[in-house]
């Protein structure tokens, strides 16, 4: 029996009657279908954000320790089943199950963390300028927020914007991706299990067009305070734009065109294998996956042929296999990939594999882990030779595709390094120390790696990208903190009277047309 994925307002089923429904397949075996999918409306997304809006003042009256204790339970919980969210994951969108084990721990990291934060929402008690009077700062919820995803990370990354916002006394509405559906659902009754109140963390299952009505709805209506998104850039700018007619910032975690450097003074074979698992793994279907490896003149050509060898000789397939990667997240992205290879030019050298497109019959990979046949399987590709002016160079390409260019100089490096636009990830091997921090101090990256991949996060460090990937606001950590909360300042004058600041302040007089003459006379007594 076909599983029914609805969403969740209130703590309750909603939107599940004659609309639209959306059958959500395993990518790995499209003939498998994972669950079928209530799609709700705009309305309905409205529906939920006043749902949030009714219980957040409740939820922040909350004290912060004991929504901490919240955001540990639904951290023991999520422990104890990981391996069966793991699984969905990997049936649902095709992530290596040995990856989707690790999207899963980063979840649990996510609430150890943010456990202990619900004791140190601190703020400050300030000095005043004037006598008997207290000043103040407090951490104040946003109020409600929205959060939109991706489901490359299906689990991950909701948890990076619901567990702070939660902690932090707002209440949540959640629209996941919807080829996600069914990882979504597991995943907010984790949380809902962890002692969330109803109406605390909504669920809205939608397609895009009725998701940015309904945001424009909730937004119009003042049901929404914030707006966290994660996914396209071109998605990014049109809520940008959207929350600026509020006077709203959102926090906008966008896509990248990932750069690595790979020096004279490089390990070789660390670089190639930082930029086997960058490049390729998920598919290239991260936000951090490596785009375009700037490798020294020098170096080029050895680089080259030992990435391609290690590429051809990977394993690709079966997700539930040990593989490198499997089949793309859905149909969509398979689509999208394919207009990605029309950007190949004449100009290019395409190695990594023996054919381009999809895994199949006529095109097959050698050492394949399964059947091609069952699901949306692309060859690895690697693309020489390229331009600043290519298509390849410049935009992202979601999908299991690098691009390899020739510098002269580390300033080249990093002039091409930011050229796309974007600012999400970037890396650099080297063993020279100088050359490491001239590439901090030019990239213009949120985040940079050395000696290390383009992916990668850690749930104590910020996350977040400049440019096309991002408005600058941070992920994880205590800074995302500033995302979902608001300094409140306080001052108390019980002086008994009205002190008004900068005037009257009282003044200690000073003598500023002293000079020193003889220092000795500063000890003489009768001096």
């Amino acid at each position: 029996m076909t599983v029914l994925v609805t969403s969740q307002i209130d703590g309750t089923p909603a939107g599940g009657g004659e609309g639209p429904r959306l059958t959500s397949t395993n990518p790995a075996r499209t003939r498998e279908v994972v669950a079928e999918v209530a799609l709700g409306d705009a309305d309905l997304f409205v529906a939920a954000c006043a749902a949030a809006r009714r219980a957040q003042p409740g939820w922040a009256g909350v004290p912060a320790p004991v929504r901490g204790r919240a955001i540990g339970h639904i951290g023991r919980l999520v422990e104890a089943n990981a391996e069966a969210l793991a699984r969905t994951m990997t049936r649902e969108i095709g992530k290596p199950y040995r990856e989707a084990l690790g999207e899963v721990r980063e979840i649990v990291d996510t609430c150890d963390f943010f456990l202990g934060e619900g004791r140190r929402l601190y703020g400050q008690t300030v000095p005043s300028e004037m006598p008997d009077k207290q000043l103040f700062t407090f951490r104040n919820p946003v109020g409600v927020v929205a959060v939109v995803t991706a489901g490359n990370f299906p689990a991950a990354v909701p948890s990076w914007y619901l567990v702070p916002a939660l902690l932090a006394g707002n209440t949540v509405v959640w629209k996941p991706a919807e080829y996600s559906a069914a990882t979504a659902a597991a995943l907010y009754a984790l949380f809902q299990k962890g002692g969330l109140p109803d109406g605390v963390l909504n669920l809205v299952l939608a397609g895009g067009d009725a998701t940015y009505q309904g945001l424009a709805g909730g937004l119009a209506a003042g049901l929404v305070d914030k707006v966290g998104f994660t996914g396209s850039s071109a998605v990014g700018a049109r809520i940008g734009e959207l929350c600026g007619r509020h006077l709203q910032s959102p926090c906008l975690e966008l896509g990248g065109k990932n750069p690595m450097v790979v020096t004279p003074s490089a390990d070789l074979a660390l670089a190639v294998e930082g930029a086997l698992f960058s490049g390729f793994g998920t598919a290239g279907q991260r936000c951090t996956s490596l785009g375009t490896v700037l490798v020294h003149e020098s170096r080029h050509d050895e680089f080259l042929d030992r990435l391609a060898t290690a590429v051809s000789s990977a394993a690709i397939g079966d997700p539930f296999r040990d593989v490198l990667y499997g089949p793309m997240l859905d149909q969509r992205f398979a689509d999208r990939f394919e207009e990605y290879l029309d950007w190949i030019q004449p100009h290019h050298t395409v190695t990594g594999s023996p054919h381009l497109g999809r895994i199949d019959a006529t095109r097959p990979r050698p050492g394949f882990a399964g059947d091609p046949a069952e699901g949306l399987y692309y060859h690895p590709t690697i693309v020489a030779g390229l331009r600043e002016d290519d298509a390849i160079f410049q935009n992202e390409t979601f999908g299991p595709i690098v691009g390899v260019l020739a510098y002269r100089d580390l300033d080249e490096a990093i002039r091409l390094a930011n050229a796309p636009g974007y600012g999400l990830s970037s890396a650099i091997y080297t063993t020279d120390p100088h050359d490491a921090f001239t590439f901090r101090r030019g990239i213009g990256a949120g985040m940079v790696s050395v000696n290390n991949s383009t992916s990668g996060a850690e749930a104590h460090l910020p996350f977040g990208g400049n440019g096309k990937s991002g408005n600058g606001s941070r992920q994880s950590g205590t800074w995302v903190l500033d995302q979902f909360t608001r300094w409140q300042s306080m001052n108390w004058d019980y002086s008994g009277h009205l002190q008004k600041a900068q005037m009257d302040v009282a003044e200690l007089a000073a003598d500023p047309d002293f000079r020193l003459t003889d220092p000795a006379a500063l000890t003489d007594p009768a001096a």
